[in-house]
C-alpha cells in the first residue's frame, strides 16, 4: 500500500500555521497506520517583501494592515494567543520580531533533503512565536537548525549563497497553481485539500477519507 502523502503549505511566522500544525499532529495520532504517512512542509511567504527584521511590532503592523486601533489590534493578537494556548503553545506575540522568512524556508528545504525538516520546522516556529528570536536573521536560523540535527556551518554556507532558493520559489509557484492563497493549507495525496487551522477532528476525518480512497480494493 502506498503511503499517505501530506503536503503542508505554511509560513514560519504565520500564527495559525503553528496552531494548525499542532492540530494536525493531534489528528495524525488518531490515524491507523500513521507511521506510514509522509509529511512534507512546503514554502509559502506571507510577506515576501519584508525586511530581514521589521522595525514595527506585530500589534502596530496589524493595526496598519486592517485599519484598526492599536488596542483593537492587541485584542486580535490576544485571541490568537488564547487559541494557541488551547493547543499547548505559549505565544509571546508581544516580543515576536517580524522579518523576512525566505532564508528560513531555504533552511527548511535543506532540512528536508537531510531528513530533519519536521524538527527544524518546529524549532523555527517555537523560536519565533514563543522566544522572540530573529527569524529573519541568517545566523539565528543557522543556530536554531543546528540545535535539531543540521550542521550549523552547512546552513550558514547555504544561506550565504543562493542554494535552495529555486526550491522555495517552486513551492510558491505550485501553491499558486493549486489555488492556495492562504495558509496553512493541507494537500492529501494531491487529491484532497483542507484549508486553514481546522479542528483536529476535521483534519482526522480528511486524513481517514484520503487513506480509504487510496487503499487498494479487495
Amino acid at each position: 500500500m502506498e503511503p499517505l502523502r501530506v503536503e503542508i503549505w505554511s509560513d514560519v511566522v504565520c500564527p495559525w500555521c503553528y496552531i494548525g500544525k499542532r492540530r494536525f499532529e493531534r489528528a495524525l495520532e488518531a490515524l491507523p497506520g500513521r507511521d506510514d504517512v509522509e509529511v512534507t512542509y512546503r514554502s509559502f511567504e506571507l510577506n515576501p517583501g519584508a525586511m530581514p527584521e521589521e522595525e514595527t511590532d506585530l500589534a502596530t503592523r496589524l493595526a496598519r494592515k486592517y485599519g484598526v486601533s492599536l488596542e483593537e489590534a492587541k485584542a486580535m493578537n490576544q485571541r490568537v494567543v488564547d487559541a494557541a494556548a488551547g493547543e499547548g503553545l505559549e505565544y509571546r506575540l508581544d516580543i515576536a520580531r517580524p522579518g523576512n522568512t525566505f532564508d528560513a524556508h531555504r533552511a527548511l528545504q535543506l532540512a528536508r533533503e537531510e531528513g530533519h525538516q519536521a524538527e527544524v520546522k518546529e524549532r523555527l516556529m517555537r523560536a519565533y512565536f514563543c522566544e522572540g528570536r530573529r527569524i529573519g536573521d541568517r545566523g539565528t536560523v543557522a543556530e536554531l537548525a543546528g540545535e535539531v540535527g543540521l550542521e550549523a556551518d552547512r546552513v550558514r554556507d547555504v544561506l550565504a549563497g543562493e542554494e535552495f532558493g529555486d526550491a522555495v520559489r517552486a513551492d510558491e509557484r505550485e501553491a499558486a497553481s493549486l489555488g492556495i492563497t492562504g495558509v496553512p493549507f493541507f494537500v492529501l495525496n494531491r487529491r484532497f485539500g483542507v484549508s486553514g487551522a481546522q479542528p483536529p477532528e476535521v483534519l482526522a476525518a480528511a486524513l481517514h477519507h484520503a487513506a480509504v480512497e487510496e487503499a487498494p480494493a479487495g
